[in-house]
């Protein structure tokens, strides 16, 4: 099987990340494995769309360049929030594979190649990678439990190490085949990010399981050799962030239980809280007895964000079914028809 194209998709949204986003893009254009394109899609901000579009025509200008390192900007057609940020890239795409990128994150220079890799088995439909945190202050809070990481959009300790196959990607590092939007649709707008403004999670759940339920022979890979490094600013490294991030996630998780049911929607997770969490509550109190600093720091921190997700969880159930409309979220299962003309170059 021939090596498949690749467009790289990264959703911005603020210019606080300005020099996250060139950084991002950078990372990609450096690849050993070169993306057919980048794509930058502005979540409804015209100042930055505009600045964004001027600082990629004047580089093209002045400097050499190849062909695969072209950048688009486009502005996002759909409703506020990443999913449909997402989902404007998707459909002004032009390679077999996407891949997404988060916009304060830099890739290793093997990473699309590890996804190209992973393509070479026809069944593969979506391949995700490892999510390495890079601290603000320069090292890991001490009470911040690894099996966590997943609150600052990392990969956490319990996922298998190597390629191994898994009920969903990461969002924030992942790629997937034309075909499999094709078969379930687009992100379920409703669900994810919508800027800084809500901490919500989980429409990369919601597609993947979709898409098993579209192609049940359809593989979803997981390889921690495509690796890239996410930034986790100051403000992510408190305890107040820590528990509202757990409590949107009890709260998305019951979006997708509403939407695909709870046996699928929530298969991985009995896993995490029955094995890997009373393990690391284990670990820390070890390490608390043997006065090692953090340990029951971590301890507690695992109990408060299982105790908060769960009652996230809760309150999002109750609310699904009282209006309906939670789980009844725009867009779901769609992926624009066209390609969006506004802002766009290249």
């Amino acid at each position: 099987m021939s090596d498949p194209g690749i467009s790289v998709v990264i959703c911005v949204y603020t210019e606080d990340r300005w020099e996250d986003i060139l950084a991002a893009v950078a990372s990609v254009r450096a690849q050993s494995y070169p993306a057919l394109e980048t794509l930058l899609v502005v979540d409804h901000n015209p100042v930055l769309l505009e600045r964004l579009t001027k600082e990629y025509e004047e580089y093209e200008e002045h400097e050499e360049y190849e062909e695969t390192s072209r950048v688009r900007v486009l502005a996002n057609t759909g409703p506020r929030g990443l999913s449909a940020g997402r989902n404007t890239g998707i459909a002004a795409s032009r390679a077999e594979v996407i891949a997404f990128l988060d916009d304060d994150a830099v890739a290793e220079r093997d990473w699309l190649r590890r996804f190209a890799e992973g393509y070479a088995d026809p069944r593969v439909m979506a391949v995700g990678g490892r999510t390495v945190p890079v601290w603000a202050s320069g090292r890991r809070p001490r009470w911040f439990p690894e099996e966590f990481d997943w609150v600052v959009g990392c990969t956490y300790r319990g996922l298998p190490p190597g390629r191994v196959r898994v009920r969903n990607v990461l969002g924030g590092n992942a790629s997937f085949r034309r075909t499999a939007f094709d078969a379930a649709g687009g992100f379920a707008t409703g669900i994810g990010r919508d800027g800084d403004r809500r901490p919500l999670g989980c429409e990369e759940t919601e597609l993947c399981i979709r898409l098993t339920r579209a192609r049940p022979e359809a593989v979803l890979l997981i390889d921690d050799r495509a690796v890239i490094h996410h930034r986790v600013p100051e403000a992510r490294e408190h305890f107040g962030y820590f528990r509202s991030r757990a409590w949107a996630e009890g709260l998305s998780k019951a979006l997708v239980a509403r939407s695909v049911g709870a046996g699928r929607g929530l298969e991985s997770e009995r896993r995490y809280t029955t094995r890997v969490l009373p393990a690391g509550i284990a670990r820390g109190l070890r390490d608390a007895l043997l006065a090692r600093p953090g340990g029951a720091g971590r301890a507690g921190a695992i109990v408060t964000g299982v105790l908060t997700a769960a009652g996230g969880y809760v309150v999002g159930s109750v609310r699904a079914r009282r209006g309906g409309a939670a789980f009844r979220v725009a867009g779901i299962g769609t992926v624009p028809t066209a390609a969006p003309k506004e802002g766009t170059h290249g």
